[in-house]
């Protein structure tokens, strides 16, 4: 979103209609020119280029971590705080949630029993990260999602292990009758990436 003035600086005469959306737009169709895709692999079907890969951490507020004078060592220490859970709408059952975060830790640190931990569950995505930056717990996140707020110092990584994320895709019909957009918008999106 920060970085839209700069396509209307670069391109004044052609308007930008962002959709935002969990739906897939038929780009066949003509609902849009371009779209972007969350996805662990490019999508077969559409001419494609991937923008940028994620990965996702425990992230919360400074403040929470802050309130307590023991520094998170051992993944075990994040059962002090609330967990922040939120739901994968995509049913992936290797989504980066705090279910298989614990898992994979658990290998490592056999003391963690994550029956102990306080939870704290949203349908949306936007909604937990609400909570996390009010402190109200500890997040598996995004470090692309929330990358501006962990570069300003309004969220902070509680721990460093992290799990893989999935690739931000931008995908356009081949041939589409409105290459000569696609391009400058396919342009623009490389150099602010």
């Amino acid at each position: 979103m920060p970085r839209l003035p700069k396509w209307r600086e670069a391109n004044p005469a052609v308007p930008l209609e962002i959709i935002g959306t969990d739906a897939l737009l038929d780009l066949r169709a003509g609902a849009a020119d371009v779209a972007i895709r969350y996805t662990r692999r490019p999508p077969l079907d559409f001419a494609g280029q991937e923008l940028c890969r994620d990965s996702f951490f425990p992230i919360c507020s400074p403040r929470l971590l802050a309130s307590d004078d023991r520094a998170i060592e051992r993944a075990a220490d994040l059962l002090r705080y609330p967990l922040i859970h939120f739901d994968w709408m995509n049913r992936d059952p290797d989504a980066p949630t705090w279910r298989r975060r614990l898992a994979t830790a658990r290998s490592i640190d056999p003391d963690l029993i994550p029956d102990k931990a306080w939870n704290l569950s949203f349908r949306e995505e936007l909604h937990s990260i609400d909570a996390v930056v009010a402190g109200q717990g500890i997040a598996i996140l995004s470090d692309v999602v929330v990358g501006r707020e962990l570069e300003n110092g309004s969220l902070a990584k509680a721990h460093p292990m992290s799990l893989p994320g999935y690739s931000f895709y931008v995908v356009w019909v081949h041939h589409s009758p409105r290459s000569a957009v696609v391009e400058s918008f396919l342009a623009w999106m490389r150099a602010v990436i």
